[in-house]
C-alpha cells in the first residue's frame, strides 16, 4: 500500500521526474504515470506497437509529434481514420489550421467558409487546394497500378509528400505501414469516388489489406496498442492482436467513459474479457484530453528510453541519397 506524497517543484524538473512525482498524487495522474512506464515496457521488451488515433488528433498539433515517433522507432505499424490522412496532406502541402475558439458563432463561420473542429478551423479552402494536390497524386498511382490496397496507396502517397513533419512521409520513409479500413469516410474517400468514375477499373481493396494488417504479426511475437481515442482505428488494431492471441501491452487515451458500452470508452480491462489484451498484461486507461495526457506520458518515456539508448538513431545520409535529393530539389526549382 502506498501513502499519497504532495507535488514538489524542482528547478531543471525533467518530465519524466514529474510523471514519476505522478505515482503517488492521486486520480489520473496515477493512471498517467502507469501509462508513461508501459510505454517503457514495450520498447524494451521489444514489442510490435501499433499506434492509433482519430482524425481530430491529426487536426492538432499531435501531427508532428505522430511522425516525430515514427521517425524515433516508437510505432510500428499506424491505424487512422480518413481524416486524419487528407489533413496530414494538407499540411504536408502548405495547409495551415487555425486556433479559434470552442464558443464561436458557427452560422457565421459557415458563411465565411470555416469548418470548426472544438476550438480549432479548417477553411473550405483548404479542402480545394486538396483536390487540386490528391488528383495528380491519383493520376501518378492509376499509371503504375490500376488495383491497390489502402496501405499500399498510403506509402506511395507517403514518398510523394516532402514534410519530414507528415505522418505519410515519415511512414513511407521507415517502412511503417498506415492502415485505413474507413478510408470512403471523408474528402480523400470523395475524391477516390470521383476518380473511380473517370477509371472504372481503379480499385482499392480493403479486404485484402485486412490480410496485410494480420500479417504485420503473429502469436508468438509481442504486441502492444497505443490507442488514443476510440473509433474504427482502435478496434482494427485490437481485433488484430485479438486473432493473434491478444496484446501484451496496452494504453488508451480517451475523454469517452466506460459506462457509454462505446468501443471509444472500453477500458483495457474489459479488452481482457474479449481476449484483445491478455490476462497478465501490463496496461493502463487514462481518461482526459489526449492532446495533454499523451505528450506528456510519451515525452516521459521517451527521455528514460534515451537515456538507455532504446530510440531508433538517425541515420547518416549516403553521398548517393544526397545526390537523389538534390536532383529532386533542382527538379521542383
Amino acid at each position: 500500500m502506498k501513502y499519497v506524497n504532495d507535488l514538489k517543484w524542482t528547478p531543471k524538473m525533467k518530465v519524466s521526474e514529474l510523471v514519476q512525482s505522478f505515482k503517488s498524487l492521486g486520480y489520473q495522474s496515477i493512471e498517467l504515470s502507469k501509462a508513461k512506464d508501459v510505454f517503457v515496457k514495450m520498447k524494451k521488451n521489444s514489442a510490435k506497437i501499433f499506434l492509433t488515433f482519430t482524425s481530430n488528433m491529426v487536426t492538432s498539433g499531435l501531427r508532428g509529434f505522430f511522425a516525430q515517433l515514427i521517425k524515433l522507432g516508437m510505432a510500428d505499424v499506424i491505424v487512422t481514420t480518413a481524416g486524419g490522412l487528407e489533413e496530414d496532406i494538407m499540411k504536408s502541402t502548405g495547409e495551415k489550421f487555425l486556433v479559434g475558439k470552442f464558443e464561436s458563432d458557427d452560422v457565421e463561420l459557415h458563411e465565411k467558409g470555416i469548418n470548426r473542429v472544438g476550438n480549432l478551423y479548417v477553411r473550405n479552402e483548404s479542402y480545394m487546394n486538396f483536390e487540386d494536390k490528391i488528383m495528380p497524386m491519383l493520376d501518378e498511382l492509376y499509371k503504375k497500378e490500376n488495383r491497390w490496397t489502402i496501405s499500399e496507396l498510403l506509402k506511395e502517397i507517403g514518398f510523394m509528400l516532402d514534410d519530414e513533419n507528415s505522418i505519410l512521409f515519415q511512414a513511407a520513409r521507415n517502412d511503417v505501414p498506415i492502415f485505413c479500413p474507413a478510408i470512403t469516410d471523408g474528402a480523400i474517400g470523395f475524391h477516390l469516388y470521383l476518380f473511380q468514375q473517370k477509371h472504372p477499373d481503379f480499385i482499392v481493396d480493403p479486404i485484402k489489406d485486412f490480410g496485410n494488417i494480420l500479417f504485420t504479426t503473429n502469436h508468438d511475437e509481442k504486441k502492444a496498442v497505443i490507442a488514443l481515442g476510440g473509433s474504427i482505428s482502435k478496434h482494427h488494431a485490437i481485433l488484430c492482436t485479438l486473432l493473434h492471441g491478444g496484446a501484451e501491452y496496452a494504453v488508451y487515451m480517451t475523454t469517452s467513459h466506460k459506462t457509454s458500452g462505446s468501443m471509444s470508452g472500453a477500458t483495457t480491462d474489459e479488452a481482457k474479457s474479449w481476449g484483445k489484451v491478455k490476462d497478465d498484461s501490463d496496461v493502463a486507461t487514462v481518461n482526459g484530453d489526449v492532446t495533454i495526457t499523451f505528450p506528456i506520458a510519451m515525452i516521459a518515456a521517451l527521455e528514460e528510453l534515451e537515456i538507455e539508448g532504446l530510440l531508433k538513431k538517425k541515420k547518416k545520409k549516403s553521398v548517393k541519397k544526397d545526390l537523389v535529393d538534390e536532383m529532386k530539389k533542382n527538379a521542383k526549382a
